[in-house]
């Protein structure tokens, strides 16, 4: 799993408690999942459909800096599967976990629409013209 996207825990990312506060620790792996989503299909149309389980390992504290990633672990017809795992960037410690995020291909209606994807695109082949 590659780790791309990081984040600077600030004071107003923290609950009562003095750690981050999980909701902005969610939305900001939604953001980014589908971000990876919009990528991966070349569609800025996707829509989450479903989240696992969500396994909390670990807090942050203010001044941490914490890092996501996700990858891909399977494509259906109009779907796109990811997994996701959110560490401490400096002790690697893992803090979260999602074995399982789909997201669906739409259209501009908000209907489910096959995507054709059926591998991961890496950064090199995002350059190339896409196949029409």
């Amino acid at each position: 799993m590659n780790f791309h996207t990081r984040k600077w825990v600030k004071p107003e990312d923290l609950n009562p408690n003095g750690t981050l506060f999980g909701g902005s620790l969610l939305r900001w792996i939604d953001e980014e999942a589908a971000i990876y989503a919009i990528v991966q299909l070349n569609n800025p149309r996707v829509v989450t459909k479903y989240i696992s389980e969500i396994n909390f390992v670990s807090s942050a504290r203010q001044g941490d800096i914490i890092e996501m990633g996700i990858t891909a672990t399977a494509f259906g017809n109009t779907s796109l599967t990811m997994r996701c795992e959110v560490r401490n960037k400096i002790t690697r410690k893992s803090i979260l976990t999602i074995d399982k995020m789909v997201f669906v291909n739409v259209d501009e209606d908000g209907n489910p629409v096959p995507h054709g994807r059926t591998h991961i695109k890496y950064i090199e082949e995002q350059f190339e013209k896409e196949d029409l």
